[in-house]
């Protein structure tokens, strides 16, 4: 079954092709645990976490500097996303500790921007604070849901939430280029489109997580190959850091109004 993370998806297709048919046992020395995925994920979100908080620091003393980092980090994540996704790096720890590293001067740098520029002082600051038990909430409320089967997912579930997050991907891209060249600035102006945009992005992050869970527990359950372990960490933490963001975004937005 395929995930809503184009990161699990492939995770899932690359373990497959190097076990056809009969599961990991005869390649790999010792097969992915829950542990192994907890170990992992905890490393890479350390990564990020200290990674965000030098960029977040570096902003205090020297503003561009933060910037530039933010938008080096960015990009880079982004990049290191599609070489994971599409250059069949699975089970790499460097590709999901350099994703992590990029990934965390994004986060310290867009952090900083709403702690000191979108609201300011102390506001700023508790702003993130929410933001970040947000997130930690809706993760374990997701896993929560996962673990209870209070929602299945199903192969039609999956299909239609790639589609709406493919959907919101093209609006996000059009916006994007309309407040470049025209100024044009709906979903992300604070106003009440805005609103709804940054809502539905944190329902389809949230809702991401139980694709993503189910994936990881597919590949346990097929006695995946332990490295693996680092190519899961890397889907979950892309949808962390894409929850925070939206969640960030939509506090600052109701802060302002």
């Amino acid at each position: 079954m395929r995930s809503s993370n184009p990161v699990m998806t492939s995770l899932t297709e690359t373990s497959q092709q190097q076990n056809p048919g009969s599961g990991y046992a005869s390649e790999a020395p010792r097969p992915m645990t829950v542990d192994d995925v907890v170990t992992k994920t905890g490393i890479t979100l350390g990564i990020i976490i200290v990674a965000a908080a030098i960029n977040f620091y570096l902003g205090t003393m020297n503003p561009g500097t933060a910037m530039m980092l933010m938008l080096v980090g960015g990009i880079g994540g982004f990049i290191t996303v599609l070489v994971a996704s599409f250059g069949r790096k699975w089970g790499s720890p460097a590709a999901t500790l350099i994703y992590a590293v990029f990934e965390g001067f994004f986060v310290g740098g867009f952090s900083f921007v709403f702690a000191n520029s979108t609201i300011g002082g102390s506001n700023g600051m508790a702003l993130i604070g929410q933001a970040i038990v947000g997130t930690i909430g809706v993760f374990i409320g997701m896993l929560i849901v996962y673990k209870t089967g209070a929602v299945k997912v199903t192969p039609k579930f999956t299909k239609i939430l790639v589609g709406l997050i493919a959907g919101v991907a093209v609006m996000a891209l059009a916006n994007f280029l309309g407040a470049i060249f025209f100024d044009f600035n709906p979903l992300r102006d604070g106003g009440p489109l805005a609103i709804i945009f940054s809502l539905v992005c944190i329902v389809l992050a949230a809702l991401s997580f139980l694709t993503d869970f189910d994936q990881a527990d597919r590949l346990i359950r097929a006695g995946a190959p332990a490295k693996q372990a680092w190519g899961v960490a890397l889907g979950l933490a892309v949808t962390l850091v894409w929850l925070y963001t939206e969640i960030l975004r939509l506090l600052s937005y109701v802060q302002r109004n």
